[in-house]
């Protein structure tokens, strides 16, 4: 493991997760109260002995950078680094990643100049756990030069994902991406006794086998497959081009795998991790989530009520209400306020008395919920001011909008980075 280099892709512009995204890549959204989503796959690259990390952004990438440099810190004598390498212009290529493949490509004299052996590409927006050394295992053992990580999914989701069709013996015949023709479906079902190999006996509904976009290469087949084409993507370009003519099997993964790829997404795992006993977890010592350490006192709690919530550090709840809900780092709750479903992430820094009398000369509510506010399945972004009387309820049946100072996507109201709600207000 020692000898294998990861990539984590950052992602393009992150529309589909927007306001979230407004003001920051993907990698750097935050999930779970107190982590941001590119801990997860940099987590799972410590847990399995890789600590040669490279991430590819181009977009917002300075929350991004903070984060990193105050968080992967390795000492001179492990020769480990976490490195982001937004887009820039080379001798090479003066254009922005097109692609995950051309990102990749546009990287490669830094990848290799660690001389490794295996490249193990992953997304920056997803939540799972998995131990890397378990797929470099049947990477080595069947001499694959590409392992791909496949995951079981049911037919309704099939058609928007990557499908590979899969041999007994784990080897990988045929790779489609996203097809929609029912013939073709059907042809990329695997039979009961294969997924029973795979370990997927319990997934009889769930027969096709879709790309999770994990992809352990062997380092010289990555270069030679990179070099000398301008083909833009592993799961359209790369993978079908080379399947023929390259050695390539899948690496089953039967345990919880989500792409965060939208705001609906988002919102219900996030949501799940408030349950007594989510199917994923970030309590597992044995291959801890870690995060930046922030330092902070615990939050303290007067009078208030809570039911299956999360609650980080630093904050302060003062005769709330709160239920099913994750408060992040800094989240300041006021007299008589009631949250319901709802992820609040909290401040980057609470405000000291001269902010705070100058920013109430202005007219603005303090940072957090104001008195006797009623906040209901809802994204509150960071440093977002919600004035007294303020009720935002359910929007689970209303067509995306976008209003002064909030935003409703999938039925979720959404208040950006900074919001400002003025006392009274009804969404």
């Amino acid at each position: 493991m020692k000898k294998t280099v990861a990539v984590i892709m950052g992602g393009g512009q992150g529309s589909r997760l927007f306001p979230l995204t407004q003001s920051r890549c993907k990698p750097a959204v935050p999930i779970g109260g107190r982590y941001r989503l590119i801990d997860i796959p940099i987590s799972n690259c410590l847990n399995s002995d890789i600590n040669k990390i490279f991430v590819l952004t181009q977009f917002n990438t300075l929350s991004l950078h903070r984060h990193i440099e105050r968080t992967y810190r390795f000492d001179i004598f492990s020769g480990g680094f976490c490195v982001v390498r937004a887009a820039e212009q080379t001798q090479e290529s003066t254009d922005w990643y097109q692609g995950t493949a051309d990102a990749v490509r546009q990287n490669l004299r830094y990848i290799f100049a660690s001389n490794p052996e295996n490249v193990i590409i992953l997304s920056g927006d997803q939540l799972y756990r998995m131990d890397y050394a378990k797929m470099m295992s049947v990477h080595r053992e069947k001499d694959a030069d590409v392992t791909i990580s496949v995951h079981p999914v049911d037919r309704a989701t099939a058609s928007s994902m990557g499908l590979m069709h899969v041999d007994s013996e784990l080897a990988i015949t045929e790779f489609r991406e996203k097809p929609t023709e029912e013939d073709i479906l059907d042809k990329m079902q695997t039979d009961s006794k294969t997924m029973e190999n795979m370990g997927f006996a319990g997934d009889a509904d769930k027969p096709f086998m879709a790309n999770m976009g994990i992809y352990l290469f062997k380092a010289d087949v990555l270069r030679r497959m990179l070099e000398n084409n301008n083909q833009l993507d592993f799961g359209k370009e790369i993978i079908p081009a080379n399947i023929d003519s390259h050695k390539m099997y899948a690496f089953p993964f039967a345990d919880f795998w989500e792409d965060i790829g939208t705001v609906k997404a988002f919102y219900d795992v996030n949501m799940m991790l408030t349950e007594r006993a989510p199917v994923f977890s970030f309590f597992d010592p044995s291959a801890p989530i870690y995060t930046r350490p922030r330092f902070l006192p615990p939050t303290k709690i007067d009078h208030s009520i809570i039911h299956h919530s999360l609650v980080s550090e630093g904050g302060f709840l003062e005769s709330c209400e709160i239920s099913r809900s994750l408060l992040s780092d800094r989240t300041v709750l006021r007299k008589g306020s009631v949250l319901k479903d709802v992820f609040i992430m909290g401040a980057d820094e609470m405000e000291g008395r001269e902010q705070l009398e100058q920013n109430r000369k202005l007219g603005r509510p303090d940072i957090g919920v104001g008195e006797n506010s009623f906040v209901e399945r809802a994204i509150i972004d960071k440093g977002v001011r919600i004035g007294k009387n303020v009720k935002i309820t359910s929007q689970e049946h209303t067509e995306d909008r976008d209003g002064e100072f909030y935003y409703i996507r999938d039925g979720i109201t959404i208040l950006p980075r900074g919001a400002i709600v003025p006392d009274g207000t009804q969404i």
